[in-house]
Parts: C-alpha cells; structure tokens; sequence
C-alpha cells in the first residue's frame, strides 16, 4: 500500500534543468491513501502519515527511478482502536514488517510526464509487481522556495492476499485500491 504507495513521485523537469536531478519527497505532502470495501456496504479508508524517499530524473535519457517507503505503524484509520488492529498481526504486523516499500528502477518520461510506472512492492515480506497510474503532474518552481517541486497524483488497485494479507476475506475486500497525492522537492 506504499504503493504506494509508491511510486508516487514521479516528476518531471522542465527545460533549462541539470540532465539529471533528485528529488526528495515531502512527508508534509505525501500521504498514501487506501480504500477497501466492507462487507458491501460501505468503503472504508485509511492512510499513513510517514513516507520518505527519493526520486532521479535523468532529462537527457527520458528515463527516472524512484523509492518510496511508507512507516506501516503510521496507519490512521480514523479510530484509534482500529488503527490499533490494523497495526497487529491480522493487518499489517508492525512490529515484524515496520515498512512498506515501492521501488521503480527505471521508468520512461513520455511527453516531458510519466504516466504508467511499473515497479515493485513490498509488504509484509512480500514483494510482487505493481503498476501505478499517474492521473496528474506538474513541476515547476516551488512558490515559497527557490527550488524545484514536483507534485502527482497516483493510483493503483492492489490484492491484500498476494501479500499475505488475506483476514476478513470476502467480507473485508481482497481488492484494495490506492490513491497517492506526492510531492517531491528537488535537491540543492
């Protein structure tokens, strides 16, 4: 759920920067989400209030890479005592698996934006190919700093099971689908 969490980040320069730049992302701004039907009756959403990562772009090659770990004991399900549960050893077992991660080693920049990135995400010591949608993009100079900021929206639709995560089912959705607005500012 990194995906994720994850890929997320993917931004794009605009022209008159270096041939390749890094970019790290901004926890303030980047916040994973997840919903999963319960039961039929309703969509519950949680998210994680802690990622880290970084982001290359080499603008010569068109080509990028990104890593993006998400804390899994930040969950807030809204309710602490469910966040609570899904911290444990039902969900997401913290204390054996403190993070998620979505690794993209090389993805292409198609008109100066990425728009399907194919990486790699690991959860629950398992880690299995997932490909992320970039529904939205922009770079351009952060309004408050002279830098760089780069910001996307990102979406992918996951199966908790493949990850072992398979309690609850089918009254708790095996499909999760994951939103992930990002942000990332570029390196001095």
């Amino acid at each position: 759920m990194k995906l994720g969490l994850g890929i997320f980040g993917l931004l794009l320069a605009t022209n008159g920067w270096a041939a390749s730049s890094s970019y790290v992302i901004d926890s303030r701004h980047t916040f994973p989400v997840f919903e999963v039907s319960h039961y039929g009756f309703s969509l519950q959403r949680g998210r994680f209030g802690k990622v880290t990562g970084t982001l290359v772009l080499d603008h010569e090659t068109n080509r990028g890479s990104i890593e993006v770990v998400i804390d899994t004991a930040s969950i807030d399900m809204g309710f602490d005592e469910w966040s609570k549960q899904m911290r444990g050893e039902r969900f997401f077992q913290v204390e054996k698996f403190p993070s998620a991660t979505f690794v993209a080693r090389d993805f292409a920049l198609v008109a100066d934006r990425p728009s399907m990135v194919a990486g790699e995400l690991s959860l629950l010591g398992t880690t299995r190919p997932v490909l992320v949608e970039v529904t939205r993009w922009r770079c351009a100079r952060h309004p408050m700093l002279p830098r760089e900021l780069c910001g996307a929206d990102i979406q992918a639709t996951i199966r908790r099971s493949e990850f072992g995560m398979g309690y609850g089912t089918p009254g708790i959705a095996d499909e999760v689908r994951l939103a992930i607005p990002i942000e990332a500012i570029r390196e001095q």
